[in-house]
């Protein structure tokens, strides 16, 4: 297969709104009927657990399929990709082989279009099994959507069954087994309790910054930041530095090892947190553009000169005074008393190739029906040119879409293929 590079935006807000249709939190992973490869979210729905989902998920059929047509699965393809990508995700969230991974799934006879489930009987806590049988696993009863909505909290919890394997191996038969629970009522929920047993509740416990903080909040429904970490990286820290930080005496969590599918966040652009080394190596160009910025926290694209030789240092770039007095009056030979960022990079910098294509294919994907175009969920396809500095800007949008992708990509510019810009909402 021809490698083509391709550039996939997966918006979601991190949260689901409760204050949408209460039944839309009883879904399971759907595939669109109009995007074979994209993930439907209703209403509000549990964005947290569908974004991360949707991005591993289109990173195996990316690099995992044989057929170059990333766009179009087959129903039985779409069950492979589907139970490949939770295995994925449960395998990074295992604290340890010896813990095995637990799958949370209705227990026998007790899925939502049950009898039982409606009956007088006693609520019993969760069933349990901690060790593997030797007969094949419990065969699922595919659930009805609509029978969910008598589904009282604590009823859904009375019906629910763990078990426990322990081996990789053993992990992907148990997922594909358990294939139309994920698609079913609840399966995101079901997915969602697996990848906290498996993790650990009190490892999870350990790496929140504040064990105080839920994974959702009880108020809004929105899906914390540890969540989506515990979900892309396998660990649920509650900050996207890279590595530990100190403050005042306290160590603040941050993220270790670059996860297989990247995170960008609005928040960045906001200025509300910044991300570095872990998006990939820098060349020295990217280095030097990232420190002469934090000379300059406003963004104006310039320094007052009298930081020029703060920022050379930084650089270990050559700062004796006497060199930093030739460079400033090249650099400002107007004698405005500020140093551009432009001339700045093209000085020291002036050959180098970051890697990064001039263009490339961009796709932006939204699961939100009411987000999309005609309330087709489909993906909006569009073309990403890297400019440099000194290049003329070609004036596209300005979205949320665009400064969230410049956190990455400085000059970025869109163009869709579509009249309107996707949403991020």
């Amino acid at each position: 297969m021809t490698e083509t590079r391709h550039s996939i935006v997966i918006s979601t807000k991190i949260y689901s709104p409760r204050n949408s249709d209460s039944s839309t939190f009883y879904r399971g992973f759907v595939f669109s009927e109009n995007e074979p490869t994209a993930l439907e979210q209703f209403e509000g729905g549990p964005c947290a657990v569908i974004a991360p989902v949707q991005a591993f998920l289109l990173k195996n059929i990316l690099f995992n399929r044989e057929s170059s047509n990333w766009r179009q699965l087959s129903e039985e393809e779409q069950k492979t990709a589907l139970c490949s990508t939770l295995s994925e995700i449960l395998e990074s969230a295992c604290a340890s082989l010896s813990t095995g991974f637990c799958m949370v799934t209705w227990a026998k006879g007790h899925s939502p279009h049950s009898s039982k489930l409606t009956s007088t009987e006693p609520e019993s806590q969760v069933q349990t099994q901690d060790k593997p049988e030797s007969s094949k696993p419990v065969q699922e009863q595919q659930p009805t959507y609509l029978a969910a909505e008598d589904l009282s909290f604590e009823r859904f919890h009375s019906v629910l069954h763990k078990r426990t394997v322990l081996s990789a191996s053993d992990l992907r038969e148990e997922v594909l087994s358990l294939y139309h629970s994920w698609r079913g009522c609840c399966g995101v929920l079901l997915f969602l309790y697996s990848v906290i047993l498996t993790k650990g509740i009190e490892n999870i416990r350990n790496e929140i910054q504040d064990p105080t903080e839920p994974l959702i909040d009880p108020v809004h429904g929105h899906g914390s930041q540890s969540l989506v970490n515990l979900l892309v990286t396998g660990h649920a820290v509650s900050n996207v530095w890279d590595g530990d930080r100190e403050c005042s005496g306290m160590k603040l969590h941050g993220i270790h090892k670059q996860a297989s599918v990247g995170f960008l966040t609005l928040m960045e652009s906001l200025r509300y947190c910044k991300e570095m080394s872990l998006v990939g190596p820098e060349s020295p160009s990217e280095q030097a553009r990232r420190v002469f910025q934090s000379f300059d926290p406003e963004d104006n694209g310039f320094i007052p000169e009298s930081l020029l030789e703060d920022v050379m240092k930084a650089l270990d770039l050559v700062s004796e005074p006497e060199y930093v007095s030739l460079v400033k009056t090249k650099l400002d030979p107007e004698n405005l008393g500020v140093i551009l960022l432009g001339p700045f990079l093209l000085e020291f910098f002036p050959d180098q190739d970051s890697g990064i294509p001039d263009s490339f294919p961009i796709y932006h994907y939204n699961g939100l029906k009411q987000s999309n175009h005609k309330e087709r969920v489909e993906y909006v396809e569009g073309t990403a040119l890297i400019l440099g500095f000194e290049d003329p800007m070609v004036r596209t949008d300005d979205t949320p879409v665009k400064r969230c992708l410049q956190t990455k990509w400085p000059y970025i510019e869109l163009l869709w293929s579509t009249d309107r810009s996707p949403s991020l909402n």
